[in-house]
């Protein structure tokens, strides 16, 4: 019995059920005892509406009936065979009340149970859901707003959202309630004080119900914490930002190893061409041309050297390059005269093979003689331990990209020790170099240069032993003056 009376009811206190039914004796005692000629039995509708609130669709169902039997018990006990049409009349008027009110309560009941289905359904979700008024008076505060602020349902509702929470809004809060009833939703980011003081940042969006006449009725607002999110952001923007410190460092380091790398070349220059102008001028009988033209080689290389130099330091800032017309033949037989000591010391002998017409390319003339320098210089040190033939052959031509535009291709094909294939692709990587003395500048420094240049620059193994380094630059289509 208890099981089956546990089924008609809700969960809750049963206090309205027992006021019920007590209001239920009452009416039937004084609609059974007295001689009231009113329709006394139509009070039962009070009783199936004070149970409804406790009752499940079945429970109003049975104090329905109940209540209509008891109208009907009444009305035979006091009339007996004898059916007053004026006390028919009440007792169809007040059943035909109680079937109606039964009905509605049955119909409010499904609509209750329904809204308690998605309630329950939102207390599922991880995320703090909120239901406000237009006055900012919280309607319905769910599990997730619980576990998220620390306040429960029962402190909730009924105080200000913004009070509760003290909220921090992005902007002005008139300009976000502003938006909210021209949009009807808003989005952002809020920052909430929960009950035991801690912060928590959430993303907020805002839903605005309205009434058929466009008035608002209720806001929804669905609140994410994100503040384990905006946490690793700052770290990681701090991360980045001593990454950056680092980088500009290393940049630095790169930078004063570059100058040092390529001005040691004009720097050694100096110094041999000093050499031997004083070689000159102890001899017997001093050769004062050869000590002049050591004297003028020595300017010379000093002055590429301040170039270089600049050159770096304006390519360091992306400084625009100094874009001149260049003849490549004449480019590479300078560069030969700048090396010649060097190439000799090694003990290499340069070989031309110069194309006889070839069409100017356009670019800066230090920074592409540098290039010229480090591939010729880099070929004559790769067959200082290499025996036989000891040749360095410089090679130009006219030819054809892909996209079938004209370039100038400048290749350098020595015959020394060459490079193991596992190490090509690594070639041109800042710092790798496949010397024991090298600083892995040259190569990466010189890529740079042409790449800026918009060419490219490649190296492959020769079938007969040695490397082939190629430069690929874009010719000019037509003379420029």
């Amino acid at each position: 019995m208890t099981t089956g009376l546990a089924a008609l009811l809700r969960p809750g206190r049963p206090l309205a059920p027992a006021l019920a039914a007590l209001l239920a004796v009452v009416i039937f005692a004084i609609d059974t005892l007295t001689p009231l000629d009113t329709a006394i039995a139509v009070l039962y509708v009070a009783v199936v509406m004070l149970a409804a609130d406790r009752l499940t669709p079945r429970g109003i169902l049975l104090v329905g009936a109940i209540c209509i039997g008891l109208t009907a018990g009444s009305f035979i006990a006091v009339h007996g065979e004898r059916y007053d049409p004026q006390a028919v009349v009440r007792a169809v008027v007040a059943i035909s009340a109680i079937v109606a009110v039964t009905l509605l309560s049955l119909r409010h009941s499904r609509s209750r149970e329904m809204m308690r289905g998605q309630a329950a359904l939102l207390d599922l979700t991880h995320d703090a859901i909120l239901v406000r008024d237009d006055a900012d008076t919280i309607l319905y505060w769910n599990r997730g707003a619980e576990e998220l602020y620390g306040w429960s349902s029962d402190e909730a509702v009924g105080r200000k959202t913004t009070e509760l929470l003290r909220t921090v809004f992005p902007s002005a809060r008139e300009a976000v309630n502003a938006q909210l009833h021209h949009d009807a939703r808003w989005e952002g980011e809020l920052r909430h004080t929960c009950k035991d003081g801690a912060q928590v940042t959430v993303a907020s969006r805002w839903s605005q119900h309205r009434d058929p006449q466009g008035r608002p009725v209720a806001t929804m607002e669905i609140n994410n914490d994100i503040t384990a999110g905006k946490r690793a952001e700052e770290r990681l923007l701090q991360a980045q930002a001593e990454l950056s410190q680092v980088t500009r460092v290393a940049t630095l380091g790169q930078l004063m190893a570059s100058i040092a790398h390529e001005v040691n070349q004009p720097l050694a220059a100096v110094v041999t061409n000093g050499e031997a102008g004083l070689r000159w001028l102890r001899r017997p009988v001093p050769d004062v041309g050869e000590a002049t033209a050591s004297v003028e080689r020595m300017i010379a290389n000093g002055r590429r050297a301040s170039e270089v130099v600049a050159r770096l330091r304006a390519l360091s800032r992306r400084d625009e390059l100094r874009h001149e017309t260049i003849e490549v033949n004449s480019l590479i037989e300078e560069t030969l005269a700048i090396i010649e000591r060097e190439l000799h010391r090694h003990g290499v002998q340069p070989r031309l093979g110069l194309a006889p017409v070839l069409p100017p390319v356009k670019g800066d003339r230090v920074q592409l003689q540098q290039v010229l320098i480090n591939l010729a210089i880099n070929a004559a040190q790769a067959m200082d331990g290499a025996s036989g033939d000891r040749s360095l052959a410089i090679l130009s031509r006219q030819g054809r990209n892909d996209a079938d535009e004209p370039v100038i291709e400048i290749a350098f094909v020595d015959r020394g020790t060459g490079v193991a294939p596992e190490d090509l692709p690594r070639l041109f990587e800042p710092f790798y170099s496949s010397k024991s003395q090298g600083m892995g500048l040259g190569l990466s420094i010189c890529r740079s240069i042409i790449e800026t240049h918009m060419g490219r620059i490649d190296a492959m193994p020769n079938a007969d032993g040695g490397m082939t380094f190629r430069v690929v630059l874009p010719a000019l289509k037509e003379p420029t003056p």
